[in-house]
């Protein structure tokens, strides 16, 4: 492989051996916070390779892999949690054909094995474990990042302050990792985190926060800027929310997020237009750094991918705005009867904040015998 291109218009990156440099030259680059790192606007989340959604052909997974590294990829997330452990091996195997330096790569530690106590474990003796078992996993030395999976699921925060964050640090004082940081889902745990931690978190990721019906992420990004923080956004859809095929069962939006996400997409196929292709354009246009799509299908990672490459016709713009629009007046008295919100605004950033952490503490408890999403 030659070496790294020095042409300003491209990342740091870019092999000129390797990459397609066209697709490169369209991609849009951002700096991740504090850190050196300057990452594709559009990034992989490699969930989807340990067949989390569905049954998935891994061969095909190594393809996905290798096509969106080429086009301008060069960030990819993964964890032990997806796929327990088979995410990253199946990474792991596609890493083995493309140079490291061609990408900046993520895993996490504190969320494990699908039985719900063996789920989580935040101690920091587990923390320093994971980690070697991620990097034998992936066939790796070190990663870029390491950051704690889904906080809001600790006995308490103190744990994630005094116990994983210092394993954490002790894992990049070896040279396995050089940048650490937390996820999940509520957002002002994030931000307390950063306030109270003594050792430094260089990057925040949250889900479905940054997306058509709740863009609260956007009201954070002050704080976490003036922090240094890079802000990673994943899952532009919603978890299926805004697609056609819409929901699955275990979703825990509230039945008017669902409804007004189904209604979006009714009115997406009348336009003749994809809501995944535009509800992707929706994030990618937030002034974020980077968000993250996942997928093992080749297909469908051209899709995405395309939303980079292929802007929005003139209909998909207005289908777009459309969504994003208060009820029409001549229908809001009928909507407000039937208790249905049109589209977006109404929804007023509605979230499923505690939902799934009272489902967890329930079966921990014993309260219920079988978890939803949780499983």
């Amino acid at each position: 492989m030659s070496d790294i291109a020095h042409d300003k218009g491209l990342p740091a990156t870019f092999l000129k051996d390797f990459h397609n440099e066209e697709s490169v030259r369209q991609m849009t680059y951002n700096r991740l916070g504090r850190t050196d790192m300057v990452v594709s606007a559009l990034s992989y989340g490699a969930s989807a390779l340990g067949s989390v959604f569905r049954n998935t052909d891994d061969t095909e997974g190594l393809k996905v892999v290798e096509y969106v590294i080429k086009n301008g990829v060069n960030y990819i997330d993964v964890a032990p949690w997806y796929g327990h452990g088979k995410a990253e091996q199946v990474l792991g195997r596609a890493l083995q054909t493309i140079p490291r330096s061609s990408y900046f790569i993520s895993t996490k530690v504190g969320r494990y094995l699908p039985e719900i106590d063996k789920m989580f474990d935040f101690g920091a003796e587990r923390t320093i474990r994971s980690v070697d078992e991620s990097l034998a996993r992936l066939g790796l030395e070190k990663v870029d990042l390491v950051q704690v999976h889904d906080i809001e699921f600790a006995d308490n925060i103190d744990i994630i302050i005094n116990e994983t964050l210092p394993a954490l640090q002790k894992v990049k004082d070896s040279g396995k990792a050089r940048y650490i940081g937390i996820t999940g889902y509520p957002l002002n745990i994030l931000k307390e985190v950063l306030e109270r931690s003594s050792i430094q978190v260089d990057t925040v990721l949250s889900y479905c926060r940054a997306c058509m019906h709740d863009n609260s992420l956007l009201d954070f990004l002050p704080f976490f800027q003036k922090n240094g923080t890079g802000v990673i956004n994943a899952s532009p859809v919603s978890m299926g929310l805004l697609t056609e095929r819409g929901a699955p069962d275990w979703h825990p939006a509230s039945d008017d997020v669902k409804r007004s996400c189904a209604e979006a997409a009714v009115y997406c196929r009348q336009m003749g237009t994809d809501l995944s292709r535009v509800a992707l354009s929706y994030s990618l246009d937030l002034p974020l750094p980077t968000t993250l799509f996942s997928s093992a299908s080749l297909i469908n990672a051209k899709k995405n991918l395309d939303a980079i490459f292929m802007p929005l016709t003139d209909t998909e713009r207005k289908t777009k705005e459309e969504i994003m629009k208060r009820t029409p007046l001549e229908i809001s008295h009928f909507v407000a009867c039937m208790g249905i919100p049109r589209y977006m605004r109404p929804l007023k950033n509605e979230n499923w904040e505690g939902v799934e952490e009272d489902e967890y503490w329930a079966v921990m408890r014993g309260d219920k015998t079988t978890a939803t999403k949780l499983g």
